[in-house]
């Protein structure tokens, strides 16, 4: 019975801190990809509340610098749907 009760904390802990992060493509376009690289971020809690955070493609591409977009790629992670983060990822010249 003992043995049962540390696999079902183990079980537990794995799931509290367990989380899933996916990084998808977006779009491509026929400009050559460049060396630079702009990122923009949100972080939501319980899954809607986000703070008037900004992670659109023109924020990426203004924070890395970048007039002439490559390619748009969107990095989700979500904890439990708890902590809910969405980064757009942008590159170019």
């Amino acid at each position: 019975m003992k043995k049962l009760r540390n696999i079902t904390a183990i079980a537990a802990a794995a799931l509290l801190l367990s989380s899933c992060s996916l990084t998808m493509p977006v779009n491509a376009t026929s400009n050559p990809v460049g060396g630079k690289v702009g990122t923009a971020k949100a972080t939501g809690y319980l899954g809607i509340l986000f703070f008037s955070q900004d992670a659109s493609i023109q924020k990426a591409a203004k924070n890395g610098g970048i007039t002439k977009i490559s390619t748009v790629d969107i990095k989700s992670t979500n904890i439990l749907n708890l902590i809910v983060t969405y980064e757009t990822i942008v590159t170019g010249e």
